[in-house]
This record gives C-alpha cells, sequence and structure tokens, in this order.
C-alpha cells in the first residue's frame, strides 16, 4: 500500500489552457471593450486549437 505508479502526461490540459489565455490576451490587450465584444463576436471558436507538445 501507498506505492504510487506515475505515468508521463501526454496532454497537460492546464499547460494548454494557460496557452490559449496569453494568446487571446495578447491579442486584445490593446483593443476597446466594444472592440473586444466584436472580437468575440466574429472570432471561429469551430477553428482547430492544437496545444504544443
Amino acid at each position: 500500500m501507498g506505492t504510487t505508479i506515475k505515468t508521463k502526461k501526454e496532454f497537460d490540459a492546464v499547460k494548454f489552457q494557460r496557452e490559449v489565455r496569453a494568446k487571446i490576451s495578447k491579442e486584445i490587450m490593446d483593443m476597446t471593450p466594444d472592440q473586444i465584444i466584436e472580437y468575440f463576436n466574429r472570432k471561429n471558436f469551430k477553428e482547430k486549437i492544437l496545444p504544443s507538445t
């Protein structure tokens, strides 16, 4: 008891979420609130966002 087997993660969801958030933050950083709303209304969220490996 107490033995733990660690496996290597193939996908780190937290890292991926942080990368996407940083990318979006960088894109909208200099926009006005109205521009940000328009950005998200026009953004195609169906596009594939792939995690970096």
